[in-house]
């Protein structure tokens, strides 16, 4: 029996928040469907020349009460990036915490404005450790 990757589904509370930090990984908006029945809007983003890896970002019109509060219970993100060290300082200058920084010039995690745990991986080998990456510590969970 064969299968075939479609896409990672999150739930988000602040569509546009969300959209804005998933533009910063480098993710463009492929497509989008707005339900006025089901008061809901599907968006799919992925980074560019692999749009058949998107993320769908799954936006409830009248909000998520009853849903769980800590977006944990699938796992997390996974994105490769050329250069950790200029990714990690672009999210950084653009307000967002990171929360395992890449001291080893490897992996770094952060999270989206809904608590999407987003893990970092460096393309190919590992950057050599350097400040101020090396020295800081983690900020609460990843």
């Amino acid at each position: 029996m064969k299968i075939r990757y479609l896409h990672t589904m999150v739930r988000v509370k602040d569509l546009e928040a969300s959209m804005k930090f998933y533009a910063l990984l480098g993710l463009k908006e492929t497509r989008r469907w707005d339900d006025e029945d089901g008061r809901f809007t599907l968006v799919f983003m992925a980074p560019e020349g692999q749009e058949e890896c998107p993320v769908e970002l799954t936006h409830n019109w009248d909000g998520d009460e009853g849903l769980p509060s800590d977006s944990r219970h699938f796992g997390h993100l996974a994105y490769s990036v050329a250069n950790i060290y200029d990714m990690c300082q672009h999210l950084m200058d653009n307000g967002v915490t990171i929360n395992r920084p890449p001291r080893d010039g490897r992996m770094a995690f952060v999270r989206s404005p809904d608590n999407v745990s987003v893990e970092l991986l460096q393309e190919g080998e590992p950057l050599a450790a350097a400040e101020p990456w090396r020295s800081m510590e983690n900020t609460g969970h990843w």
